[in-house]
């Protein structure tokens, strides 16, 4: 069994021009390596490289340079037993309007060589909530029926590996947590889970650990609380037993806001300050305190602090 589901090293991929447009570098020596069993957050603003990634772990795009393996499986030198190992849902809804849910599982399961016996049809469209909608046209599906019949199909083959690309764009709240439901589950069934969303919350509740691609390059991949921890500033909120009518000077280095429902801010560094400091310039302004809260930062935070700083030359 494989250390990591995922090994990239030193890949890139260069798109031909295009008439003026000159040659587009979109992976620019990728590394990448993906612990088995976890949920692997791959997260970068648009154009950042994601897509291609994913498109040249599901063999769809041929890469220019570099090296793949999934589940030990090189994918030079054992394509098959590569692509066997990864299921991906697509963000679009590409969906064929003139077959059934349960004839396309059937198609699918037949191309990855699945015999009939060892089929999980029906108790796949069971678990993503479309038994009854089984032998309907796929055309006749809700937009959210469509997300969960995609997944079916990603799992036809029982991939150790499965790629969720933007899973729960333009999905209802209900819908969003009956996957993020079956993801944990698919996840403590040992499956290795990699999230690609725009929703970075979604991604601090659901990933262990989180890679950030910017401009081809990975730029982070920690631990999600290691990650976010990246963060030094955090801010004390201060509500004031009685209303005050403007803010208390504030220690050096340290932002102070008044809150329109009259609580105190007073953003800082912690490991340059204390919070005692604080607290202390807040009561030698003769302000006693009803209560203190803190807010900490969020992976959003790091996500704009880290992808829009100049990429490196």
């Amino acid at each position: 069994m494989p250390g990591h589901a995922v090994e990239i090293r030193g890949l890139r991929k260069v798109y031909a021009a295009q008439g003026a447009e000159p040659p587009k570098v979109a992976l620019d020596g990728l590394d990448l390596a993906i612990p088995e069993g976890s949920i692997f957050g791959l997260l970068g603003p648009n154009g950042a490289g994601k897509s291609t990634t994913i498109n040249i772990l599901a063999g769809l795009t041929v890469k220019s340079a570099g090296s793949v393996r999934i589940w030990g499986f090189d994918q030079d030198a054992n394509p098959r037993q590569s692509r066997a190992a990864i299921g991906v849902v697509p963000q679009e809804l590409n969906i064929d309007p003139f077959f059934s849910p349960r004839a396309a599982l059937e198609v699918q399961a037949g191309l990855y060589g699945v015999p009939k016996r060892l089929r999980r049809t029906d108790e796949i469209l069971a678990r993503v909530g479309l038994a009854d909608k089984a032998d309907a046209y796929a055309r006749q599906l809700s937009g959210g029926m469509k997300r969960r019949f995609l997944i079916a199909k990603a799992l036809v083959h029982n991939p150790p590996v499965l790629v969720l690309d933007e899973p729960t764009a333009g999905v209802d709240i209900e819908l969003r947590r009956m996957l993020w439901d079956y993801v944990r589950e698919l996840n403590g069934q040992g499956a290795t889970i990699i999230l690609t969303t725009h929703y970075l919350e979604e991604a601090e509740a659901m990933c262990d650990r989180i890679g950030i691609i910017n401009h081809g390059r990975l730029i982070a991949e920690e631990a999600t609380p290691d990650l976010i921890a990246r963060m030094d500033r955090k801010a004390l909120v201060i509500t004031p037993a009685a209303p005050v009518a403007a803010l208390p000077p504030a220690p050096e280095g340290v932002e102070a806001e008044l809150r329109p429902d009259g609580r105190l801010a007073f953003a800082y560094h912690r490991s340059r300050m204390p919070a005692d400091a604080v607290l202390d310039a807040v009561r030698a302004a003769g302000i006693s305190i009803r209560d203190v809260a803190t807010e900490e930062p969020h992976l959003e935070d790091v996500f704009v602090e880290l992808t829009t700083s100049r990429p490196a030359a």
